[in-house]
């Protein structure tokens, strides 16, 4: 189905298409050329001078990351549960198995105390875990401080899933700087797109040398093919990134503009009973990827897959949050430490388009259907 008002939809307005012309003109359309390494170098300048790999999506990040962390056959990873599948796929991918944790209220991220209760449950059992993933839920930073300091306290690396949060800060750093490693999605729906395409990025130089290595398919640097190690074909393409350099070009942009369709709900719907935001704490600037809502059934009279149905008949896009994947049958069995922060969210939760491009009249309506249900209890 085409929307009138698409969950989040790629803005296309900056050089684009005159950089794309150029990569398409240079003959280099696969995993060489100039483009690759322009848009490495602004996303280093972006998070403040981290080094970079450009791959070809947020999951090959993910899974190349903990590839570089050590992960292997019987390791275990302590992950978020509250987050997308692909956040903890790369775990089983490696033969490895997922450890989740819930989340807290204020900010919908993996709580810092049960993830010490986790760490420390696992290590009582002889299984201390390899490595701790945890996300940046619809671009709102989760509470890095306490959770690096339980990294650091018993020496377990952390891996930020930033895939949705390019561009939000935490304490004025950039989300995705904080960890051993951090990982990028800029896929058709992101705040910026190549298409499709990720990165990783890292302070440490031997990590990145490492991440361009295996993401070449581990070709030794020599006239003819010979390899050493199993590699991926995981690099970011010429055109992809091009796309990808003008995006970055306009990223200040593109956060403020999704900032102020947050900020537009917020006072859209400050009358309405019975609908809250996802909480933004003092210490942080999200890019607000996707603005989300909890709906009180009890007050509104209407749940979230009603409202869901009703903004679907109008051609309006809207998606439920993440449904946890301690509760996803595919990870039946995997271990779980917290109570029903996760699942309560999901119950009630609900995103709503977020487009850079959204207008106030496009909100409005939004605002309309929720009024005309709402006056139907009053």
């Amino acid at each position: 189905m085409a929307y009138t008002l698409p969950l989040s939809f790629p803005v296309f307005d900056g050089n684009e298409a005159h950089y794309l012309k150029q990569a398409i003109g240079s003959g280099q359309l696969a995993t060489n050329g100039e483009f690759i390494d322009r848009f490495e170098k602004k996303l280093c300048r972006k998070m403040k001078s981290h080094q970079a790999v450009a791959l070809n999506s947020g999951t090959s990040a993910l899974h190349l990351a903990l590839i570089l962390l050590g992960v292997g056959h019987g390791d275990e990873v302590i992950c978020q549960s509250f987050t997308f599948c692909a956040s903890a796929n790369p775990i089983v991918y490696l033969g490895g198995t997922p450890v989740f944790v819930d989340s807290e209220a204020d900010t919908w991220n993996m709580s810092p105390e049960l993830l010490e209760d986790a760490v420390l449950s696992r290590i009582s059992l002889g299984k201390k875990p390899k490595a701790i993933i945890v996300v940046h839920l619809f671009g709102m930073p989760a509470k890095m401080k306490e959770i690096m300091e339980i990294s650091v306290k018993y020496n377990i690396p952390v891996l930020e899933d930033a895939a949705e949060a390019v561009g939000s800060m935490y304490r004025g750093e950039s989300c995705g700087s904080f960890g051993k490693i951090g990982v990028f999605s800029f896929n058709g729906n992101k705040i910026i797109s190549t298409g499709g395409g990720g990165a990783l990025i890292s302070n440490e130089v031997s990590v990145i040398e490492k991440a361009k290595y295996l993401s070449s398919q581990a070709r030794e640097d020599l006239p003819y093919y010979q390899h050493l190690e199993i590699g991926y074909n995981y690099r970011m393409n010429n055109m992809a990134a091009a796309v990808g350099l003008a995006q970055l070009e306009k990223l200040h942009d593109c956060i403020s503009k999704r900032r102020a369709v947050n900020a537009r709900y917020r006072d859209l719907f400050e009358d309405l009973p019975g609908i809250e935001f996802q909480p933004e704490l003092e210490e942080s600037t999200p890019n607000y990827w996707l603005s989300a809502i909890l709906i009180n059934g009890e007050k509104t009279g209407f749940s979230n897959d009603r409202l869901r149905i009703m903004l679907f008949k109008a051609g309006i896009e809207s998606r439920f949050l993440w449904k946890p994947l301690h509760l996803q049958p595919v990870f039946r069995g995997a271990p779980f430490y917290g109570g029903q922060v996760a699942e309560k969210l999901f119950l009630k939760g609900l995103c709503l388009p977020s487009s850079e491009n959204l207008s106030l009249e496009g909100q409005k309506k939004i605002t309309d259907i929720i009024e005309r249900e709402l006056s139907k209890i009053s």
